[in-house]
């Protein structure tokens, strides 16, 4: 459980906020993610490093994947990257 551990932006993990990890996009970065199978969509901000499995390229809190749609029975998704200011 990663649960109170530090990210890499800081702030401690809680699977409960609006976050992402991506391996290259700028700490801090406020994205629009979108499911591409529902078009269900919400804005996070990118505070953590990863993933690290091959052919993904973001991995997404508890509560990001719960707000565009996914669920533990569907944890993998294709979706849609938008940079927000």
């Amino acid at each position: 459980e990663h649960r109170g551990k530090p990210m890499a932006s800081g702030p401690k993990f809680s699977p409960d906020s609006l976050w992402v990890a991506h391996l290259t996009l700028p700490l801090g970065q406020r994205l629009k993610v979108t499911n591409l199978s529902n078009g269900k969509s919400v804005i996070c901000t990118v505070r953590d490093r990863g993933p690290f499995r091959k052919n993904r390229i973001i991995d997404l809190s508890t509560a990001t994947a719960l707000a565009i749609g996914l669920t533990k029975k569907k944890g993998i998704a294709r979706v849609k990257l938008e940079k927000v200011p």
